[in-house]
């Protein structure tokens, strides 16, 4: 007996750990810095880590309570319904969510390349077809209407991820809606807002107000520090009240992960901490570092450095660990997560060295 043929599906590739670097290389944990999951440096708030202690004690108990009190949370933030707001085990399991909601088999989504590979996993493990638009490094990897519809040809999910990932690139929410309005009737506009919190402008989630065919999805992995508990949602249109009670797996997101949630919801220092930082990092790195960097409204930054493995492989040997982007297409660029001020100064200079010799 084997399982279904699975030669089409992509395996997602995770910036490595800080454990697994220092074995290979016989190093001390403690003097390496991880900059290559695009992780809160200054891990969760004081506040989450508190709820989540607490929330050992209430483990037993499915998340009932938990999970309508984020729900309602989250959606008096956004000013939406709170059947607008679908909980997942991380945004990964709301992209899941709505794959399920919307795919027939043999559909087809629309997914950025270079781009999130989850986008078309999820797409595949739900019997779907991808197909892709590209973001060329000739054209500054310009994210606008054109980009996505010069290959847009009827697919029943577009991706859009703003902040991008790898490049830090967004779209404005005018093209987001151009987009919107240039597919079909029956296609969903996914904007994938992971990093949102890292810049100023206007969330999708405006356009909600108008429109039944954009839907947003968010994450308590980055500026909210909480990677490692798993939690992220949706927001979706008001006319899927329905949809997901029929889709969702029981309890989607857990005791620990709403109550951490909800306690980081309320540590606004702790987020503009991040936020603030972020920002210092990404202007450190435009100004010092001695290769060519992108502009980036999230929290790491995309650099041109030639050999990506080579210089990933010598960085590791120095204890920083950066992401090679040979897996998002990109042999000749690193991506560096914009870490605490010592960690930044620390990593540039690492890095200037390395291309320097």
């Amino acid at each position: 007996m084997e399982p279904r043929d699975l030669s089409s599906h992509t395996v997602y590739q995770a910036g490595r750990g800080i454990e697994e670097v220092a074995r290979e290389l016989g190093l001390d944990p403690d003097d390496l810095v991880k900059l290559a999951s695009n992780e809160n440096p200054f891990g969760p708030s004081p506040a989450a880590v508190a709820a989540i202690e607490d929330a050992a004690g209430s483990a037993h108990s499915y998340p009932k309570a938990s999970h309508a009190d984020l729900t309602e949370k989250l959606a008096d933030e956004w000013g939406v319904a709170p059947e607008q707001v679908w909980l997942g085990n991380g945004g990964d399991g709301v992209l899941d969510y709505l794959a399920r909601a919307m795919l027939e088999p043999g559909d087809e989504v629309l997914v950025p390349e270079p781009g999130f590979a989850y986008y078309g996993m999820s797409a595949r493990f739900h019997h779907g077809e991808v197909a892709e638009y590209h973001l060329s490094k000739d054209d500054d990897f310009a994210l606008n209407s054109e980009t996505v519809l010069s290959d847009y040809d009827g697919q029943r999910i577009v991706y859009l991820t703003s902040p991008h990932n790898p490049t830090g690139k967004r779209f404005e929410l005018d093209a987001i809606e151009e987009i919107a309005d240039e597919t079909g009737d029956d296609a969903l506009v996914l904007v994938d807002e992971a990093y949102g919190e890292f810049h100023d402008g206007p969330s999708a989630v405006e356009l909600l107000e108008t429109r039944d065919d954009v839907a947003v999805l968010r994450t308590f992995s980055k500026v909210y520090g909480l990677a490692g508990v798993r939690l992220g949602y949706g927001v979706v249109p008001e006319e899927w009240a329905d949809a997901y009670a029929r889709v969702n797996t029981p309890f989607a997101a857990s005791e620990v992960a709403c109550r951490a949630g909800l306690a980081a919801l309320d540590d606004d220092d702790h987020a503009e901490r991040t936020v603030e930082t972020a920002a210092w990092s990404r202007e450190y790195m435009y100004e010092d570092v001695d290769a060519h960097t992108w502009e980036s409204h999230a929290n790491f930054v995309l650099a041109e450095v030639g050999d990506a493995a080579g210089v990933a492989d010598e960085l590791q040997r120095r204890g920083i660990i950066v992401r090679d982007c040979t897996s998002f297409g990109l042999p000749e660029c690193v991506r560096i997560t914009c870490g605490t001020k010592d960690e930044t100064r620390r990593a540039v200079s690492e890095l200037n060295e390395v291309l320097s010799s």
